[in-house]
């Protein structure tokens, strides 16, 4: 099955058709799978106990993926009061992440549950620009495969990977700011099926209901954009990129 992204990797979109197939086939998928970073059976009890990290613990500021089976993960970060950013879906915003805290929902009357939900995020959050951003504590990614040596992917589109490179531009992540996700188990594939290209970010953590993985990744950490590997459309539909890359230019 294709989605926008499909094209650019073979061995990439091949493998992502596996894992949809397979979440289907095991009926480990809540929802349809094919062309999204999966929801999956599990997810909550991945999110607590990826909380119960020293790596969540200590951070006071969490950067989100918007989609949906990280939803425990938002929520949680907002029931521990932490300030949560969430990358606006697709980053079509100039302002392409939405600020959330528990004080400011709660005294609006917005249940922290609602807000998890990225649509109601967007709603009820704040838009905030890079300069109106503090510098984050931990990172989680959503992934549709991933490998215990940190190799990751999502569904093509290269959102967390740019979004990642455009945070580091303005230092709000360094190179040793933690990057996690929450998967089911049949998402982790052997190593040598996701080789990392130079402008991929590596996972420090995979997290599912029953196990914790510290990848000890050797992959190194991009340096800041890419813009070789920037592609026209993602220039086109991300006006931020478009933004960046005349100021840096």
């Amino acid at each position: 099955m294709k989605n926008d992204w499909t094209g650019y990797r073979e061995d990439k979109d091949k493998l992502r058709a596996e894992i949809w197939s397979l979440l289907q086939q095991e009926a480990s998928a809540i929802g349809e799978p094919f062309g999204h970073i999966p929801n999956f059976l599990g997810a909550d009890k991945a999110a607590e106990k990826l909380a119960n990290l020293p790596i969540w613990q200590q951070a006071k500021t969490v950067k989100c993926n918007p989609d949906s089976p990280q939803i425990p993960v938002r929520l949680r970060a907002l029931q521990d009061g932490k300030k949560l950013y969430m990358a606006v879906p697709r980053l079509t915003d100039n302002r392409c992440f939405v600020e959330l805290n528990a004080a400011d929902l709660l005294q609006r009357n917005i249940p922290l549950k609602e807000a998890a939900i990225a649509r109601k995020a967007v709603e009820c959050g704040r838009l905030v620009s890079f300069a109106e951003m503090e510098p984050i504590d931990l990172v989680t990614v959503g992934c549709v495969a991933v490998a215990r040596g940190g190799g990751r992917t999502g569904k093509g589109a290269g959102f967390a990977d740019l979004e990642l490179a455009m945070l580091q531009e303005f230092k709000l992540v360094n190179s040793d700011t933690p990057i996690a996700t929450t998967v089911h188990p049949l998402q982790i594939v052997e190593d040598s099926r996701l080789p990392m290209q130079p402008h991929d970010w590596p996972l420090n953590w995979i997290v599912t209901a029953g196990e914790v993985i510290a990848t000890e990744t050797n992959y190194p950490r991009p340096t800041g954009l890419d813009w070789e590997n920037v592609r026209s459309e993602q220039l086109e539909k991300i006006p931020i990129l478009r933004h960046l890359k005349s100021a840096f230019h």
